[in-house]
């Protein structure tokens, strides 16, 4: 097959520039690949960002800034010259091979990340938040290693057909459309969404229990407490004889019962709780009591896992929700196009899909800023240069 050279392109087909997509092409590379580095420089140089959720986060920017840097200063040359590719045929096979691939990976760390959440929310004693697991690089690796899988017969020569036009850029087996729309898109989002349905009725199940615990908790705290402060009006008039001066007072007094001990235990245990969590989670400490080590490390992370883990999902299903609300309509519309003969989709509708999706690369790093403190802080020390 030869190749067509530029100057043979533009003698071929009059263009017509479409500066339209110079101006939003070029400031959209711009800020997708700012916000994505902000992402990536947050986690890598934040202690408190070094959690496992936060390595699919720089994951999915990776995908996002490589699509910045690699396909769309592509795609926008080819936009503002009407929809004309004027290059070589095997740097377009390379073109479509990227952007199926960060499309897919795009799709498979979002779906990897709903299971990283429901195992952290279903089984949240086996699973440790603070550190970077083998399953968690077992995930990410496997993501990007199927997104490869699936756009790998592009750049083995499926887009090489006969009779191909050299002046247009696109996919050319419509097999392939539809296998790559499948494993991209319409089986990994019903994956993801089921996913994120159980975690959140697991997660209503859990707050119900949680609130039953914190109410009978209270309630035998209370009676504790009335007993203690009747214990301790006993010992201040056991104590009232001690306060006259004689020799060897200090001996005769005596020591601090347990009962002090049993409030700072119960004072104790709250402050701690409420120094992890900023707010109290799981049912309160028996009575002010102290537990055993080991049954007291294990409440204690399980709550710790389930507080963060509700936090955590305030930000996920909008990431997720995003995603869906840019994606479907391009994928909608080119599987449409190729099962259906008789309907009449244009190339302006195909573009204009295409540009929605793009989008998304550029909105993950507003959503973080948005819905989550810890990111905006540290976006704002970046951007300020501050230390």
């Amino acid at each position: 097959m030869s190749n067509v050279t530029p100057s043979d392109s533009l003698e071929k087909v009059h263009v017509q520039y479409n500066f339209l997509a110079l101006a939003l092409g070029v400031p959209l590379i711009l800020v997708i690949i700012l916000g994505n580095v902000l992402v990536c420089l947050s986690v890598l140089t934040e202690r408190s960002l070094k959690t496992a959720t936060n390595y699919f986060i720089v994951s999915l920017a990776v995908a996002d800034l490589l699509l910045a840097v690699l396909v769309l200063p592509l795609y926008v040359y080819s936009e503002f010259l009407g929809g004309i590719w004027t290059l070589n045929t095997y740097i377009c096979d390379a073109l479509m091979t990227m952007d199926v691939m960060l499309c897919t990976s795009s799709i498979l760390n979002l779906c990897a990340i709903s299971i990283d959440r429901y195992i952290a929310v279903v089984v949240p004693l086996k699973y440790n938040r603070n550190q970077f697991s083998l399953r968690q690089l077992v995930l990410i690796a496997a993501t990007w290693v199927l997104s490869f899988v699936v756009a790998s017969p592009v750049i083995f020569g499926l887009n090489q057909v006969p009779g191909r036009d050299a002046s247009v850029c696109k996919l050319e087996d419509d097999n392939f459309v539809v296998y790559s729309s499948i494993c991209s898109f319409f089986v990994p989002c019903p994956v993801m969404l089921l996913l994120y349905y159980w975690m959140f009725r697991g997660l209503r199940k859990w707050s119900a229990s949680r609130r039953s615990n914190l109410l009978h908790g209270e309630r035998r705290f209370s009676l504790s407490l009335k007993n203690l402060r009747h214990n301790r009006r006993s010992k201040v008039k056991y104590l009232m004889p001690a306060l006259s001066p004689s020799p060897g007072a200090a001996e005769r007094a005596p020591v601090p019962t347990q009962e002090n001990d049993l409030m700072t235990a119960h004072m104790d245990s709250a402050s701690d709780g409420e120094a992890a969590d900023r707010a109290p989670e799981g049912s309160p400490k028996e009575n002010g009591l102290r537990c055993h080590g080991s049954e007291r490390g294990s409440h204690r992370k399980s709550s710790r896992v389930s507080g963060r883990e509700r936090k955590a999902m305030k930000v996920l299903p909008v990431v997720v929700g995003v995603f869906l609300a840019c994606w479907t309509p391009f994928f909608v519309v080119h599987v449409t196009k190729v099962l259906c003969m008789s309907c009449d989709i244009g190339p302006t509708l195909i573009s204009v899909v295409t540009w929605l999706g793009y989008v998304n690369s550029a909105v993950n790093p507003i959503i973080y800023t948005a819905f989550n403190t810890e990111f905006r802080n540290v976006f704002h020390k970046l951007l300020c240069c501050q230390t």
